[in-house]
């Protein structure tokens, strides 16, 4: 599973970053944690607002810090 942290490096992008791997430590699965940064790719994936969560190209959230909750959820709902 490869999962993208999209965004420039702000303090909500560092956030989600740690609730991801957060969330992946607790649920035990393996994943690539791949940050993101460039604007250019960010916008070919369609994505206006950041940060956001992206799981295997497909965008799961933007524009908002997710919890670990969440992204746990979201984690739950493709494996």
């Amino acid at each position: 599973m490869k999962i993208q942290i999209l965004g420039g490096g702000c303090a909500k992008c560092k956030i989600l970053e740690e609730k991801t791997r957060e969330a992946v430590s607790e649920l035990g699965i393996e994943a690539e944690i791949v940050k993101v940064t460039d604007m250019d790719d960010i916008l070919d994936m369609g994505v206006m607002m950041t940060p956001a969560l992206a799981i295997d190209d497909g965008v799961k959230s933007s524009g908002k810090v997710l919890t670990k909750d969440q992204v746990i959820d979201i984690l739950k709902s493709l494996v």
